[in-house]
């Protein structure tokens, strides 16, 4: 339960961030201008706030997951299954596909066009290599003999895995389109917002894998079993 509350810590975190780069909170009777003067292209908040709402749905679908893990194990058929090696490697491909997607928000700050597509193609490029990562560590699994329906833990990995995986590939899609807009036109307040969404995105998917990666190899456990010990 005590990654349950991280996981959920880490979200409200993330979330309180985001509401502060909104400007949510601001009073615009109160700001000074002339009441004619509309820019050519207004930003579109409402993207925004709806990924936000995506966010906090998906992080509360994560959570559900990660707490019906947490009460399984407990279980005394609970048999764990050992951690790939290649998810390491895999980790190192997210974290690098949610680097470039940083760099690429940058450079669509700056207008840097050159810049904003190499960072769109490494960061589509790193997120294929972590899927196919994946699938290689299921693929090790099954050869292996730990098949989805052999043991609780087993179902729950490919599950976990899986759903993330999936959410990964919604946001390829998305990362698919804002690359294609970024070889037909410059940099825009359009485009700058599809960047600035993809790189949220990924990085709200690379925390949900680090909390994940903690679960499965029982780093999460750990860390509450020390701070338990701490404050006893």
């Amino acid at each position: 339960m005590g990654s349950i509350l991280l996981f959920l810590s880490g979200l409200a975190v993330i979330g309180a961030w985001w509401l502060s780069r909104q400007g949510l909170a601001s009073k615009p009777w109160l700001e000074q201008g002339v009441a004619g003067d509309l820019p050519d292209e207004a930003p579109a908040p409402p993207y925004r706030v709806g990924l936000l709402i995506l966010l906090a749905v998906i992080g509360s679908l994560f959570a559900l997951f990660i707490s019906a893990y947490a009460m399984r194990m407990q279980l005394p058929d609970w048999r764990s299954l050992p951690v790939p090696r290649i998810l390491w490697l895999n980790t190192t491909m997210l974290a690098l596909s949610s680097l470039a997607l940083h760099g690429a928000r940058r450079a669509a700050e700056r207008g840097e066009m050159a810049e904003l597509r190499a960072s769109l193609l490494a960061g589509g490029i790193s997120a294929l290599a972590f899927l196919s990562g994946q699938l290689l560590a299921w693929r090790q699994l099954s050869g292996e003999g730990y098949f989805l329906a052999a043991n609780p833990a087993n179902a729950f990995f490919y599950i976990l895995t899986g759903l993330h995986g999936l959410h990964l590939l919604g946001g390829l899609a998305a990362l698919g389109r804002t690359t294609e807009k970024a070889w037909r036109e410059v940099v825009t307040d359009r485009l700058r917002l599809s960047v600035e969404l993809c790189a949220t995105y990924w990085h709200f998917l690379l925390l949900v894998w680090l909390v994940f990666l903690s679960v499965l190899t029982g780093w999460a456990g750990n860390f509450v079993d020390i701070c338990r010990q701490l404050l006893t």
